[in-house]
């Protein structure tokens, strides 16, 4: 019997001080989960950074990350060989992927000696791509795929790497069909068993229900708002929106 081949992704995202490296912009906190063969083995990589600048205003009503709480945090120098040794050899999947990897290649090349590109050591998949590709015409952040795809993220107020990151790799495995659930990890027993016919699926009878909580209508409308002030803000280049 041929031996399974080992298929290792990792879900990334990053949280910045602003939109563009053009304004020397940096990342403030990186958030990745491993995925094995589809099947989350718990392993992350998260980290806060100190940028050593001021965060923008409409940034920090995103991610409610401040200056203040990054003032003792690592540098970036300080932490990119754990981060690169992490990411080495994996599919990264990133929502928007030109913008995250846009940062983190800017931050590598500042770095002295550093000649690696994050290209270079591991591949990327753009989730956004994916989805625009799927649903043509359609909203394709990452909340309206929370929706489509009924994924739960009422525990996103905010927006925050690891966070975004976890919940991305379920919206992820939903687009592509398959298992759907980070609660499954490789070491415990298949919940769901497929056939050749996928749709004929077995579910276990004594499966708890999970409890779904959604933000209701109103604190849906109220996050569109404060996004669309972002985008006004911004000249329609609210990156979050293609997110």
């Amino acid at each position: 019997m041929a031996e399974q081949q080992v298929k290792r992704q990792v879900v990334l995202d990053t949280e910045t001080t602003g939109l563009s490296t053009a304004d020397d912009h940096r990342i403030i906190e990186i958030g990745c989960v491993e995925l094995i063969n589809r099947r989350a083995t718990g392993e992350t990589f998260h980290q806060y950074i100190n940028p050593q600048r001021e965060i923008d205003a409409g940034a920090q009503e995103v991610h409610g990350i401040t200056s203040e709480f990054l003032a003792d945090k690592p540098k970036f120098a300080d932490v990119a060989a754990d981060f690169m040794q992490f990411i080495a050899g994996a599919e990264l999947i990133i929502h928007n992927a030109a913008f995250d990897v846009g940062f983190l290649n800017h931050e590598l090349a500042k770095l002295a000696g550093q000649a690696q590109r994050v290209g270079d050591v591991a591949s990327i998949l753009d989730t956004l791509k994916l989805a625009r590709d799927k649903h043509p015409g359609q909203k394709n952040n990452l909340n309206a795929l929370c929706r489509r795809y009924d994924i739960d993220n009422s525990n996103r107020e905010l927006h925050g790497a690891l966070l975004d990151s976890e919940i991305l790799a379920d919206v992820y495995l939903a687009m592509t069909g398959g298992q759907v659930s980070l609660t499954l990890t490789a070491e415990e027993p298949k919940q769901l068993k497929s056939t050749a016919n996928s749709d004929n699926v077995v579910v276990k009878k004594d499966r708890q229900p999970l409890r779904v909580i959604k933000a209701n209508e109103a604190e849906l409308n109220a996050h569109e708002e404060n996004l669309q002030r972002l985008q006004k803000a911004s000249n329609g280049e609210c990156v979050w929106l293609a997110k």
